[in-house]
């Protein structure tokens, strides 16, 4: 068994929040319908005592979480043709297209990155994220383009895995957001955490969250959008997504942070991971790949163009 135990304390600005509440805060990645599972089945303790999931917590309180094992789902390779820009023995670089998830989730358990990497790699593929992940060091979302380092090695894994702890990595994306941003060029730091509400959104919160800086430059303009690119100094989930929305400038086609008024022939964000750069893990190589826009990207901007 692989049980993680995780021990917090509770501070005086926790007095009065639910067990529930204050576990998903400290959890980032886990749902409050999880939290409460676990509390069901006994995994939650506060002052070594099983609690309710409406429980609340006084100041000075210690929470000890046991999360459970992962359920190991059977992943099948699946012979889904891949853009590779780059493959040796210890890692690949994916262009991954729109539409395509990364790794297997509920609702999601074929079709994905990691379904056509298991096929493709022949087993070859880092574990050190678990069955579920085989070989993903860093991801985009489903509704994102673009380019990916894939590990193929455990070492590569981990090599890799220090480069982004430390925002080493490269990694320029390029978007069309909503209105004409007046500036040429401008930074967003702000935090980023679970959004307090909406436990699948994220959002810039100072509660339970994580540093967030991103550097936006503007490409072109078209009276109601603008084009840009963004460089990220962190990498944080929904990142841009969320970071442009705080500056009143949503990315085209996001239904989450953008607008109502949806444009739904894009299908999701006009987002492309267009530049990625990093030091190869073994052999210590500077590489940098650059992908082009897809044609869902250049076909909206020429249509702004003509306009």
């Amino acid at each position: 068994m692989n049980e993680q135990e995780i021990v917090l304390l509770a501070e005086a600005e926790d007095e009065g929040k639910r067990i529930d509440s204050f576990l998903c805060e400290k959890v980032e990645t886990f749902t409050r319908s999880r939290v409460q599972k676990i509390i069901e089945d006994g995994g939650v303790l506060v002052n070594d005592k099983h609690v309710s999931k409406s429980y609340k917590l006084c100041a000075g309180d210690r929470v000890c979480l046991t999360i459970p094992d992962n359920e190991d789902l059977e992943i099948l390779p699946e012979d889904i043709p891949l853009d590779i820009v780059y493959e040796d023995k210890d890692l690949l670089v994916i262009n991954k297209p729109k539409g395509m998830v990364v790794h297997p989730a509920p609702g999601n358990y074929s079709g994905t990155l990691v379904n056509a990497l298991l096929f493709h790699c022949r087993g070859e593929l880092s574990g050190i994220n678990g069955v579920n992940r085989p070989g993903i060091v860093h991801r985009i979302d489903k509704d994102t383009s673009g380019l990916l380092v894939v590990a193929k090695s455990d070492a590569a894994h981990l090599g890799l895995s220090e480069q982004f702890s430390v925002h080493s990595i490269k990694r320029e994306y390029h978007a069309v957001v909503y209105g004409n941003i007046k500036q040429d060029s401008g930074t967003v730091d702000a935090p980023i955490g679970r959004h307090p509400v909406h436990r699948k959104q994220m959002a810039i919160t100072y509660n339970n969250s994580k540093n967030a800086v991103t550097h936006y430059k503007v490409l072109e303009r078209f009276g109601g959008f603008t084009y840009v690119s963004c460089t990220l100094e962190t990498g944080r989930t929904h990142q841009i997504r969320v970071h442009m929305s705080s500056l009143g400038h949503g990315l085209v086609g996001d239904e989450v942070y953008g607008p109502k008024k949806v444009i739904k022939k894009l299908s999701g964000q006009c987002l492309h991971a267009k530049v990625l750069g990093f030091t190869h893990p073994i052999t210590r190589e500077k590489l940098l790949f650059d992908s082009e826009l897809p044609l869902y990207f250049t076909s909206f901007l020429n249509s702004l163009r003509n306009k």
